[in-house]
């Protein structure tokens, strides 16, 4: 058995004793903790969204508990699903452009019907005419962006569950188990692996994207502390404790830090379960400020704000530059919410009941909300020009633009 399955199998016993501390079990949380804010039955919106497109891709994210979240370049959105569909859509018209299916041919088309089919996680990741995707099982698979033809795969230690990162003539993967790879680009060699050691046996369920910037990796791990990685050679820079861990139980120990982190000129943000929302100059890994803030998710930044969902899912703002609360927002409150992204002059979140959110970015006050579906929203939300994309955990995609009528 694979190195990451003790985690795995930790992750399954802690799902039935503490399931509200995991992200993305949203079922869990609805059935067992606090029930979800209503949403006002009188609520006038302020602002006009327009729903554009909708479509599916597979059956999504199904009940594997991670985050899918498509992406979207050159005017194409790709995005695949845990039952092996990978496909590209025109962004504009959410048509389909080309689709694949692993289970057509046996394991993605190579035609070995007695291997598994690729139970795609995380989302794909798309540079040039490379798509990279990982999955459930361990795999990295290189593809043709154009048309979905395979070009290389490669076999690592552990689950994939976060989006490849494709920079620099390498693609970069972390794992369920701790490492973080550097794989060629046209190849899928391994040119390096960098292995955190020691992983908890209890931390939440996935793992939050890559950040790559001037030859440096960034990521938050899963004993919460916030990572600096060569680029070249996986050579670890520096790291930065974002949580304590300290506490009379496991759950109140638990410090997870490998949500999303952002990196906004040259200041790296980041924050962990039951620890601190961050500050860090990036070139030398030193803290500019900390504030006591406990989140599963990832941030956005717009102006002088940072936001944040806490682990009640209320909404925050704060000050980019020396991290004082703007305002806070709790009107959804326990709904579960996805990480924010920032679409003009509004916050857009997703819940556990499928509707999508608009908070204004000035004062934190609900705009608009929109149902993409009956079905948890567990990715942050994409924006991509003036167009936000949201994927729910059957696969459904929605795209919406906020009205200027």
């Amino acid at each position: 058995m694979k190195s990451g399955s003790m985690k795995r199998k930790s992750l399954g016993l802690f799902a039935i004793a503490a399931a509200f501390a995991i992200a993305g079990c949203h079922s869990f949380k609805k059935e067992n903790i606090q029930p979800p804010t209503p949403l006002p039955d009188d609520f006038k919106p302020t602002v006009q969204v327009e729903k554009l497109w909708s479509n599916s891709v597979g059956e999504g994210a199904g009940d594997s508990g991670v985050r899918l979240r498509p992406t979207v370049v050159d005017g194409v959105l790709y995005a695949d699903s845990t039952d092996g569909k990978l496909v590209a859509m025109d962004a504009a018209s959410g048509k389909k452009i080309w689709s694949k299916s692993s289970k057509t041919h046996g394991w993605f088309g190579w035609g070995d019907k007695k291997r598994p089919d690729a139970f795609y996680a995380g989302g794909p990741a798309v540079s040039g005419d490379l798509l990279a995707v990982g999955t459930l099982d361990g795999h990295v698979y290189g593809i043709n962006a154009k048309d979905g033809s395979p070009r290389w795969e490669a076999t690592l230690n552990s689950e994939v569950l976060a989006s490849p990162l494709i920079n620099g003539g390498l693609v970069l993967v972390r794992t369920q188990d701790g490492r973080v790879y550097g794989l060629d680009a046209g190849t899928g060699e391994r040119r390096w692996v960098y292995d955190q050691g020691s992983v908890p046996l209890l931390s939440l369920r996935g793992n939050g994207a890559l950040l790559a910037a001037n030859g440096v990796v960034f990521f938050g791990s899963d004993d919460g502390k916030l990572v600096a990685l060569r680029q070249d050679n996986g050579e670890k820079l520096w790291e930065q404790k974002l949580s304590t861990g300290e506490g009379r139980t496991d759950i109140e120990r638990l410090n997870d830090a490998d949500n999303a982190i952002l990196l906004d000129g040259t200041t790296l943000y980041g924050g962990a379960y039951h620890g601190n929302l961050v500050a860090i100059d990036g070139p030398s890994g030193r803290p500019l400020w900390a504030h006591q803030f406990s989140t599963m998710d990832g941030l956005a930044v717009n102006g002088n704000a940072i936001f944040a969902v806490n682990d009640e899912s209320q909404v925050w703002a704060f000050d980019k530059n020396g991290g004082s609360d703007l305002w806070k927002n709790d009107a959804l409150k326990y709904r579960w919410l996805t990480g924010p992204a920032v679409q003009g002059n509004y916050v857009v979140v997703g819940d556990l009941d499928g509707y999508v959110h608009w908070l204004q970015t000035g004062d934190g006050a609900l705009a608009a909300t929109k149902r993409l579906s009956k079905k948890a929203i567990r990715a942050q939300p994409l924006v991509v020009g003036d167009v936000v994309y949201v994927e729910d955990v059957e696969g459904r995609i929605g795209a919406y633009r906020l009205s200027t009528r």
